[in-house]
C-alpha cells in the first residue's frame, strides 16, 4: 500500500484529496495544525469524516516547527507527498503577512529538507494563479514570466517554487509545483467568497463586490482540482537528457522539476457567479460595490493544455452545477 503524506489535510482542498486517496485504497498520513484563521468546527468535522477510516492518520502539527517534518519522514518514509499547508488568502496576508512567512516560506523549507534526508518517489507542492500577478497576457501559461506578484501571499508562494527548484536540482528530488485557479465548493473555506455570499444572502444581509463587479475569474470546482492533483501523482517530472524542453512544457532543463497549471480553463464574470448563487439560493441578494482590494487582481483564466497532456486531464463541472452543490451543503451542514 502506497503511503501519502497530505500536509494541510484538513483544510478544504486537503480534505477532499485525502478522502479522494483513501477511497482508492492509499493509506494517508494526514498533518494539520487546526490553526483558528477560520472555524475550527469546521475543520475538526472534515477531520471526523477521514479519521473514520483505518487508513488515516492524524498528525497535529505545524510544518513550520524545526525537526517535527524531519521526525515524520523518518518515521513514516512516505512514497508520495502532496503538500497542501499553507496560510492562504490575499488580503490577510496585508494585515498578518509574518505568519504567511512562517507557513508558507519556513513551512516549506522545513518539508524540502525532510525530503532530501529521506527522498520521496514524488513531491506535489500547491502554488497558485496568483503568482502570475500583474501579466495580462491571458490565458496564463506556465511558461510565462510571473516576476510581479501582487500581494505577499502570491511572493511567498512564488519564492517557494524557486526554493523547491534548487532543491530538485541539488539533490534530485522529483517534484510538481501546481498553481490553483480560484477554487470553490462544498466544505470550502468561511473567508472565501461563495460562502459569504452564501452566508449574506440567506442572512439577508448585502454582499460585497469588489471592483464594482468588473472582475474574472477561472472558477475550478474543488472535484475537478482534487482529479487534477491525482492525476498528477503519476506524472513524474524527468529532466531531458540533451536539455531541451519540448515547446509548451515547463519542466526544467536542469532538475526533475516542473510547474503546472490545474484550471477550469475558463473565465467566468463575478456577477455571473454571483447570479448562480442567486439561483441555487432562490433568492435575489442585495449588492454593495466596492473598489478593488489592494494586492488582488481583475482577472484570471488558466491554459490547461499541459497538464491535459500529461495526463488527459479534463474538468467537467459548470459553475452552476459547482454553486449548486456548494449550497446544497451549506444548507445540510448548517441545518438551513
Amino acid at each position: 500500500m502506497h503511503s501519502v503524506l497530505v500536509t494541510g489535510s484538513a483544510g478544504f482542498i486537503g480534505f477532499h484529496l485525502s478522502r479522494q486517496l483513501l477511497d482508492e485504497g492509499f493509506r494517508v498520513i494526514g498533518l494539520d495544525a487546526m490553526t483558528d484563521y477560520y472555524d475550527i468546527e469546521l475543520k475538526k468535522a472534515r477531520l471526523k469524516q477521514l479519521t473514520s477510516s483505518k487508513n488515516y492518520r492524524a498528525v497535529e502539527e505545524r510544518i513550520e516547527t524545526p525537526g517535527t517534518l524531519a521526525d515524520l519522514f523518518e518515521y513514516e518514509k512516505p512514497n508520495i507527498v502532496i503538500h497542501l499547508a499553507a496560510q492562504a488568502g490575499v488580503r490577510y496576508s496585508i494585515e498578518n503577512p509574518r505568519s504567511y512567512l512562517e507557513s508558507n516560506i519556513n513551512g516549506t523549507f522545513e518539508l524540502i529538507e525532510a525530503a532530501r534526508a529521506f527522498p520521496p518517489k514524488h513531491m506535489l507542492l500547491a502554488s497558485t494563479s496568483s503568482v502570475y500577478g500583474a501579466n495580462s497576457d491571458m490565458p496564463f501559461q506556465e511558461t510565462q514570466k510571473s516576476d510581479y506578484q501582487m500581494s505577499f501571499y502570491a511572493a511567498t508562494k512564488k519564492a517557494t517554487e524557486n526554493m523547491a527548484h534548487a532543491y530538485a536540482h541539488l539533490f534530485g528530488l522529483p517534484i510538481t509545483m501546481f498553481r490553483f485557479f480560484t477554487v470553490y465548493g462544498p466544505w470550502g473555506r468561511p473567508d472565501m467568497a461563495l460562502f459569504k455570499f452564501t452566508k449574506n444572502i440567506l442572512a439577508g444581509q448585502p454582499i460585497d463586490i469588489y471592483n464594482n463587479g468588473q472582475m474574472k475569474r477561472d472558477f475550478t470546482y474543488v472535484d475537478d482540482l482534487v482529479k487534477g492533483i491525482r492525476l498528477l501523482i503519476d506524472a513524474v517530472p524527468n529532466p531531458p537528457e540533451d536539455g531541451k524542453v519540448i515547446k509548451g512544457d515547463n519542466l526544467s532543463p536542469v532538475a526533475p522539476f516542473r510547474v503546472v497549471n490545474i484550471g477550469n480553463s475558463k473565465q467566468v464574470q463575478l456577477m455571473d457567479y454571483v447570479n448562480a448563487v442567486e439561483d441555487a439560493l432562490r433568492i435575489k441578494a442585495q449588492y454593495n460595490f466596492m473598489p478593488m482590494q489592494a494586492g488582488d487582481v481583475p482577472s484570471t483564466w488558466a491554459n490547461a493544455e499541459l497538464i491535459h497532456s500529461l495526463t488527459g486531464y479534463k474538468p467537467e463541472t459548470d459553475v452552476q452545477t459547482g454553486v449548486r452543490r456548494f449550497v446544497d451543503w451549506y444548507r445540510d451542514f448548517y441545518s438551513i
